[in-house]
């Protein structure tokens, strides 16, 4: 798209260069005179947001990583020394664990933007792919990063996560015993994870040349999804996008300030300031922020399938929800870029971005928690009096369990008694405990969740017990919209959204008109050759 170079060398010394190692034609070609589309919104600086927060995050790093001890005896000593007593430690230390969420908050705009304008269309297959790859490098990096303040979400986190990867077929536990150098996470884990958290973030930055090599070839998307059809149709990249960038930037760096002067805790957990203890799991164990939608998708598959279990089954639909990403290209069937000109798709884009924060959200609360209320009930039994006898219980088998279990209270309540409970205790063995004479009493329990009544049962067994050691207890548990429950609906429509409706929508809908100021190339007088 750029076209043969621009660049002129002015002086002896540039000329000299210029023949040896045209590093600066390079810049000036890709950073100067590169030809930019004229219409670029503000949503394409995001891009040069994503550059600098990579540089912040190498640079602090490595200040970081001399004075950190990547040792599970010292490593959470080393965190807080570099806190107070490395000069501006406290400084770099915000910088740099502020940066990793305001580099996928970066991240995730640039990314709904490409699939909003239909940047991953041909001829930039590539590019996107080349983004995925990036994006899959921060994932890693960024959770490698979480576990070496060695506090007890980094440590519990390392756990569950390595666990999850052993639960692949075949290479998982192989993986997860190299991951962890051992069966547990310990010393070698550590210093594995601390040496890829050094080495990754240098990878990315080469597949970031790459990314925008392939920009350069493929040229840039523009909001109207059309290509420029002249000269007419671009300015150069500096000074126009350049000021548009560094404005942009300007105020991101704002936002970015108020959280690591003002905020610097407030995208963490407050369990990560405990050190590491491998005997005490803590409540809820969440990652990062940036992260919590795969973690909602991942239990939200808290069934089996088939064959494959619950536990495996969550692992390949988390690993499949970033996976998928990388055949967008050829899932999107529609020959218009720009969803601006899809009213029906950028509805259903709409809903999708609406579901990733729901996800986002389902990720960081209990799995367990009721959203919407619902009354569990329980009724006790017991009888006052009586005399209360017990009789073993043996079925042919324990497939006839069951049948036999239940033949024997109906014998027993024919014969008489009050009251009959049978208890299994062996696949084909169990006890009845048989009550006669006496009266039968009961009492109705009402609690707003399961572990509510579960108290009150307690409870009222205490009570009852006094006088009357022999009860039954029958529970009703109702359908329960939980947030489990919620993750499942938005997983479904995560995958709908790229396996079955833009598929379709390619196929079904008919997109609005490109206007004719952008769907003709631009003459010299500004005026538009032609209808659309």
């Amino acid at each position: 798209m750029s076209g043969p170079s621009t660049y002129e060398p002015k002086t002896a010394f540039t000329r000299w260069l210029d023949k040896r190692l045209p590093i600066v034609r390079l810049s000036h070609d890709s950073f100067v005179a590169y030809p930019t589309p004229r219409n670029l919104n503000y949503f394409w600086t995001f891009g040069a947001m994503l550059s600098l927060c990579l540089v912040v995050q190498i640079v602090t790093g490595v200040v970081l990583a001399m004075h950190y001890v990547p040792h599970i005896d010292m490593a959470f000593a080393s965190v807080q020394r570099i806190d107070r007593d490395v000069p501006f430690g406290w400084l770099i230390q915000n910088i740099h664990s502020v940066g990793a969420s305001m580099f996928f908050l970066a991240v995730y705009v640039h990314m709904f933007r490409g699939l909003y304008y239909g940047s991953y269309k041909a001829p930039r297959e590539l590019l996107w792919i080349l983004g995925c790859i990036i994006y899959l490098l921060m994932v890693a990096t960024a959770f490698l990063g979480y576990s070496l303040p060695w506090g007890q979400m980094s440590f519990w986190a390392a756990t569950v996560i390595t666990n999850l990867i052993g639960a692949l077929p075949l290479v998982g536990e192989s993986i997860k015993n190299w991951l962890m150098g051992g069966f547990s996470v310990d010393q070698p884990t550590l210093n594995r994870f601390f040496s890829l958290h050094y080495l990754l973030p240098f990878v990315i930055a080469g597949v970031v040349a790459l990314h925008v090599w392939a920009l350069h070839e493929a040229g840039q998307n523009n909001p109207a999804g059309v290509d420029v059809k002249s000269k007419a149709d671009t300015v150069p990249f500096t000074p126009h996008a350049t000021m548009k960038d560094l404005f942009a930037t300007g105020l991101f760096l704002i936002l970015f300030a108020v959280f690591v002067f003002y905020m610097p805790d407030a995208l963490g957990h407050a369990d990560n300031y405990i050190p590491a203890n491998p005997l005490q799991t803590p409540p809820e164990i969440v990652p990062e922020w940036y992260l919590l939608p795969f973690y909602a998708i991942l239990r939200a598959v808290d069934f089996n399938i088939g064959p494959i279990d619950s536990k495996l089954g969550g692992v390949l639909a988390m690993f499949a929800s970033i996976g998928i990403l990388f055949v967008l290209p050829w899932l999107d069937t529609s020959r218009v870029r720009s969803m601006r000109y899809r009213p029906i798709a950028r509805q259903f884009f709409l809903i999708f971005v609406v579901a990733c924060i729901v996800l986002g959200w389902c990720g960081g609360q209990n799995p367990g928690r009721i959203l919407v209320p619902a009354t569990f009930s329980a009724e006790l039994r017991w009888v006052e009096g009586g005399a209360v006898a017990e009789q073993a219980v043996r079925a042919p088998g324990a497939s006839q369990w069951a049948a036999h279990a239940e033949a024997e209270r109906q014998r027993h309540t024919q014969a008489g008694a009050t009251m009959v409970a049978i208890n299994r205790t062996s696949a084909s063995e169990g006890v009845a405990r048989i009550v006669t004479g006496g009266a039968v009493q009961a009492r109705a329990l009402r609690a707003s969740s399961q572990d509510d009544l579960e108290n009150a049962i307690s409870a009222a067994k205490a009570e009852i017990g006094v006088v009357a050691p022999f009860f039954s207890v029958e529970r009703h548990i109702p359908f329960t919209f939980t947030v489990t429950r919620l993750s499942q609906i938005m997983t479904a429509y995560y995958f709908l959204f790229f396996l079955v409706i833009l598929p379709l929508l390619g196929l079904r809908e008919k997109p609005g008109r490109v206007p004719d100021t952008i769907a003709k190339p631009v003459t010299a007088d500004g005026q538009a050759q032609g209808a659309s």
